[in-house]
């Protein structure tokens, strides 16, 4: 299913518009990253309506990273049969996927470039846009194999715990901070629907 998807990312989300207009890019963010009528782009602070939490998760050796999609869940796997429990946002319906990759790049305040497939169904979208606060990938993101698939940030903090990206995997910014910083390049992370 990860074949033919190769311009998709979070960052794609073509769901029901917000009206967050990104100054000086000339379209409105909201639509690219699902939006709706809370999307306010900036808050790097604002928490998770899915409380991080300890959980017992055995079977995985620790510093793995296992993600269900169907419970809207990351977990990052400690010793003693334990995991860190963070709350996501997944692909919408026709956009989720599954299998294993490894975490092959990390950057902080990542930029965003679009892909040509993207930029073909959106010409109005930015060619690049610096990272930042009003950037789609948030405060952190995690590049999975050679995938443009990531594990990232996201200044909408509603729709954690929703299925509204493109496959990609959002955290709040607080959230993926956190993570960013217990998980070194290399990190497999388990994808199951």
């Amino acid at each position: 299913m990860i074949r033919g998807l190769g311009w998709l990312c979070a960052a794609a989300a073509m769901l029901a518009a917000g009206h967050a207009h990104a100054e000086g890019f000339g379209f409105d963010i909201g639509d690219v990253m699902g939006g709706g009528p809370n999307f306010r782009g900036g808050s790097y602070s604002r928490s998770s309506p899915i409380p991080r939490g300890t959980v017992m998760l055995a079977g995985y050796a620790p510093g793995t990273i296992v993600i269900h999609t169907a419970e809207r869940r990351l977990y990052l796997v400690q010793g003693n049969g334990q995991a860190i429990s963070y709350g996501i946002g997944v692909g919408r319906d026709g956009f989720r996927w599954s299998g294993t990759h490894r975490i092959t790049a990390k950057k902080e305040w990542p930029a965003w470039t679009p892909p040509a497939q993207m930029l073909r169904r959106r010409p109005d979208l930015p060619r690049h846009m610096p990272g930042g606060v009003e950037n789609p990938l948030g405060a952190r993101a995690m590049y999975l194999g050679s995938t443009l698939y990531r594990i990232h940030g996201s200044n909408e903090p509603e729709t954690i715990g929703q299925a509204v990206s493109s496959g990609c995997f959002r955290m709040t910014n607080e959230d993926v901070v956190d993570l960013y910083s217990r998980v070194p390049v290399g990190t497999t992370v388990v994808v199951k629907n």
